[in-house]
């Protein structure tokens, strides 16, 4: 059975979760066809069909689909367009060609060219509007103003008029029971108890409404709501219902070129709200299940094509209601399928129960999504992210009120690219001066994406290379390198370079630059003649820098499979290092170093004896290396067991099992009298103290026996090597020396 199949054995819990989300889909479906300035009807045909048909034919387990808010400023704004709810049906039911067409093109990549900052403001933004335009029907002003999203558009002869004109015309019965309905919404969100009920907040809304109107009509007050101020569905006979509900397309206006654009707009935003809630409802799947965007966009497409040909708004995947059915503990789609059979039951049996609602409940409940999706704390985040991320967010939520969604998404994403061509601009490359051990180094990091633009900048770094000196194009990073940039690296490769003495490296070009093969052509690693040429403080120098270049992360770039074949016949190191084999302190990554330019000598608690004398021994006279260190480090754990083997009167080899181990410990506890420290039994930070300062004494310790190795002595009386002690903390990563 494939796994998105319906699975009788759930029934009962997607029975059970289609219910919770049709409690909490009938107040939105009403309240978002009250905001689109649609039917109320159609949003009821929406969500039947969202759950019926795109619930039968979507690959996700967990996605519910219906109107959706993020589609009401559209919506109303296509119906005033074009005059008529039938005739805006036909852009609809294009939509849904449009998406079908998407999804068989494999389009379903496409939400992820959208920078999350626009996304942000495409949500925050729609807020917003919601805020702006159900505020009104909060305070019972319902009259169907003309052009009542004139007040969202720049041009609006009675913008400001407009959305003042609703406090001055409340209907208290109304704004009693939405501004109630408000505050139990927000407070459904912040209590708990509440909040973990599995009776949903809309709902309740709903019910208060109806509640409070019945209360006020029993008492015969003056503040009863009746006519527009309650939802308006259709009522007859069973089987004059759908003759009622239904509107079909007015197929004449494709002759109007502007419903072709307007299709567009739907099928692009339906589109990508839908791509982007089936991602978030992925992650919030407790199986985390993957939705097949492709087929979401197909089935979306169908289902828009049918609810064009009979009247509804259009539908995406809804994150409310899909997130609503995870909670209830959904198993299969069925839950998506049972709430569509529940939006149609209620249609033809209890309309009447319906009509009974006020709007000023749906339209609480759409006021506090806005104030969800626009909230203050949302702005707070993005502003503190930076102007980057701030800047085209603003963007999108400023012209998506004053213009329309698509509008404001498209200034967005431009406001959002036209920060990374800026960045691109003024640092198409970065310069960094590497100091390796053949020289100096100019590398040339090049930016993700390099265009012509960029060739002045390129040219002028390459120009500024010494006579003789090294240059390193970095290209790892970059994902695209215009023509004209290939063309200056030939000609400076096969021309300035030799002309100048100058080498050039390159690394990280793609196969498709078949002329510019990746090559370290700088030497990074000790040669011969860089070893005859380096005295013993040049060496020191080396090794201070590598570790200041390690702590700071800026590790120098090489050429590993290089310095293999380079090393391969021969060796020149440049220190011998005596350390400790602690896993924390591998000498090359201290300092920074590559294959073949150190003898690293490793034994606990890095002491010298006979073995250890012979491989320093060997590394200095026979192989020319110019200085021993000596490096200890931080809560070694040798140090640690000799100090308290010792305050014990302990031998390790009888505590421990390791017939060896008293060699080690006896050498390092000979360093304890050095230190004048007092250890403080119940103090632990003093006692880590004390056994640090053993840990440098053995350091010095180490440096005395290795001095007086006669074949070491007499390297040292030569000056041919120098000897350091040094200590390494494992907490920080830095060197000091001894």
């Amino acid at each position: 059975m494939p796994s998105n199949a319906i699975s009788l054995k759930h029934l009962g819990k997607d029975a059970t979760a289609g219910l919770v989300v049709y409690l909490v889909a009938l107040p939105l479906c009403l309240g978002i066809a009250l905001a689109s300035d649609a039917p109320l009807a159609a949003g009821l045909i929406s969500g039947i069909l969202g759950g019926l048909v795109v619930g039968s034919l979507s690959a996700s387990h967990t996605s519910v689909s219906g109107p959706a808010a993020g589609l009401a400023a559209v919506v109303a704004a296509q119906i005033a367009q074009f005059g008529s709810f039938s005739a805006f049906l036909v852009a609809v039911v294009l939509a849904g060609v449009i998406q079908v067409a998407l999804g068989l093109a494999r389009a379903g990549f496409i939400a992820s060219f959208f920078p999350s900052s626009v996304i942000k403001g495409l949500l925050a933004g729609i807020g917003v509007i919601l805020l702006l335009k159900q505020l009104p029907h909060v305070l019972g002003h319902d009259a169907d103003v003309e052009g009542e999203m004139a007040f969202l558009q720049p041009d609006g002869e009675n913008s400001i008029t407009e959305l003042l004109a609703a406090f001055f015309d409340i209907q208290p019965g109304a704004a009693l029971i939405g501004v109630c309905s408000v505050i139990l919404l927000l407070l459904w969100d912040r209590i708990r108890l509440l909040k973990k009920s599995p009776i949903p907040g809309p709902l309740v809304v709903v019910l208060l409404g109806v509640g409070v109107n019945w209360l006020l009509k029993l008492l015969g007050s003056q503040w009863v709501i009746d006519g527009e101020h309650l939802v308006q569905v259709p009522v007859g006979q069973k089987g004059e219902i759908f003759s009622q509900l239904l509107v079909f397309p007015d197929w004449s206006v494709l002759v109007n070129p502007a419903i072709y654009f307007a299709a567009f707009t739907l099928a692009l935003v339906a589109s990508l709200e839908t791509l982007l809630n089936l991602d978030a409802v992925d992650e919030l799947d407790p199986k985390q299940r993957h939705s097949p965007p492709n087929r979401e966009l197909i089935a979306q497409g169908i289902g828009n094509v049918f609810t064009g040909l009979i009247g509804g708004i259009p539908m995406t995947s809804v994150i409310v209601r899909s997130s609503v059915n995870i909670d209830s503990g959904n198993k299969t789609k069925l839950s998506a399928i049972f709430h569509g059979v529940l939006l149609l039951i209620s249609v033809l049996v209890f309309p009447h129960l319906l009509n009974s609602i006020p709007l000023a409940a749906l339209a609480a409940i759409l006021l506090v999504t806005g104030l969800k999706l626009a909230s203050p704390a949302l702005f707070r985040k993005m502003w503190v992210e930076g102007k980057q991320q701030f800047l085209p967010f603003a963007a999108t939520v400023v012209f998506i009120v004053l213009t329309d969604l698509l509008t404001g998404v498209l200034i967005g994403l431009a406001v959002a690219i036209a920060f990374i061509l800026r960045s691109n601009f003024r640092r198409p490359l970065r310069l960094f001066k590497e100091k390796h051990i053949g020289g100096e180094v100019l590398r040339i990091e090049l930016a993700s994406q390099v265009s012509f633009l960029n060739r002045a900048s390129l040219e002028k770094a390459l120009r500024s290379v010494a006579q003789g000196g090294n240059v390193l194009i970095d290209a790892r990073k970059t994902e695209y390198i215009d023509p004209d940039i290939l063309d200056l690296i030939y000609e400076f490769r096969a021309k300035t370079a030799p002309a100048h003495d100058v080498t050039l490296s390159l690394l990280g070009f793609k196969d498709e630059y078949k002329q510019l093969d990746d090559r370290i052509e700088f030497v990074d690693y000790s040669t011969q003649e860089l070893q005859a040429a380096l005295d013993s403080d040049a060496v020191l120098d080396i090794l201070k820098e590598g570790n200041a270049r390690m702590c700071r992360g800026e590790r120098l770039t090489r050429d590993l499979k290089r310095q293999i074949s380079g090393t391969a016949s021969g060796q020149a190191p440049l220190a011998v290092i005596l350390s400790c084999i602690d896993s924390r302190t591998p000498a090359e990554h201290v300092f920074d170093l590559g294959i073949g330019d150190i003898f690293s000598v490793r034994i606990a608690g890095n002491i010298a004896r006979e073995k250890v004398l012979a491989s320093i021994e060997y590394g200095c006279k026979v192989a020319g290396a110019k200085l021993i260190v000596v490096m200890g480090h931080t809560s070694c754990g040798a140090v640690t067991a000799a100090v308290n083997f010792k305050l014990a009167n302990e031998r390790a080899s009888e505590e421990t099992g390791c017939e060896h181990l008293d060699v080690l410990t006896d050498e390092i506890q000979k360093a304890m009298p050095l230190v004048s420290s007092e250890v403080v039994g119940d103090d632990p930070l003093r006692k880590q103290g004390y056994i640090d300062e053993v840990a440098r004494a053995n350091v010095v310790q180490t440096i005395d026996v290795i001095r007086k190795s006669t074949t070491i002595d007499a390297l040292l009386r030569e000056g041919a090597v120098h000897i350091v002690g040094a200590m390494y903390d494992v907490s920080k990563g830095n060197v000091k020396f001894i």
